[in-house]
């Protein structure tokens, strides 16, 4: 049960971006808890249920510690705790932080802040979890904002193609394309990229290069 007005915070640290074309750049992270997806791929499943509660004021405090310019929201899934979340989102925006949100793509982003980023995913057919897409996000997506397929083989490579025609998204917003760590090797997605010519973000998850894969806090 949520306590009114009040979040579920697994972690705030502060780190590199590993992801995304903020890559490299120095970033707060705040990582909510709960997630209503399984992925089987999923790297954070110490967030499904971990975590203390803590005002919107609360949170905001604690990232100001860092004198960082960019907050990244996390989970989890962090809009299983929409209201407070988007409340977060809204109010670190006001201060003039830049903010984005990393989301499953399962739950409505329709009413996040139009100055956040929105990093959403597709998941594609090896999560398990493609059945709980909802493609009607894709109408609220901006130009700033990005979609992430996470992929392990080449059934979901393919299939990624396929959703990037299928739905036009080339040239609505950034495409990344990222390996599940561990189960495909970067040089075979990067090579399938090449054949086909296609116009998407190759990325790698930089943190797990840089620490252990399973390092938390980073």
């Amino acid at each position: 049960m949520f306590l009114i007005d009040m979040l579920k915070i697994n972690e705030i640290y502060h780190s590199i971006q590993g992801e995304s074309t903020s890559a490299g750049r120095l970033c707060v992270f705040v990582r909510m808890t709960y997630c209503n997806l399984r992925c089987t791929y999923c790297d954070t499943e110490y967030a499904f249920y971990d975590g203390k509660d803590m005002s919107v004021q609360q949170v905001i405090d604690e990232v100001e510690k860092y004198n960082c310019e960019l907050v990244e929201i996390t989970g989890g899934e962090p809009l299983v705790q929409m209201e407070e979340c988007l409340d977060l989102m809204s109010k670190l925006c006001d201060l003039g932080y830049e903010v984005m949100i990393e989301t499953g793509g399962s739950l409505s982003i329709k009413d996040i802040n139009p100055r956040v980023k929105i990093i959403m995913d597709l998941k594609c057919p090896s999560s398990g979890m493609e059945k709980k897409n909802l493609y009607e996000n894709l109408k609220y997506l901006k130009p700033i904002d990005e979609i992430k397929f996470v992929i392990s083989n080449r059934a979901d490579y393919e299939w990624s193609v396929e959703k990037l025609n299928k739905y036009n998204l080339h040239g609505k917003c950034e495409i990344l394309f990222s390996v599940v760590f561990g189960e495909l090797e970067p040089v075979e997605l990067v090579n399938w990229i090449l054949e086909d010519k296609l116009d998407v973000r190759f990325q790698l998850q930089m943190h797990k290069y840089i620490w252990h894969p399973e390092t938390k806090g980073v």
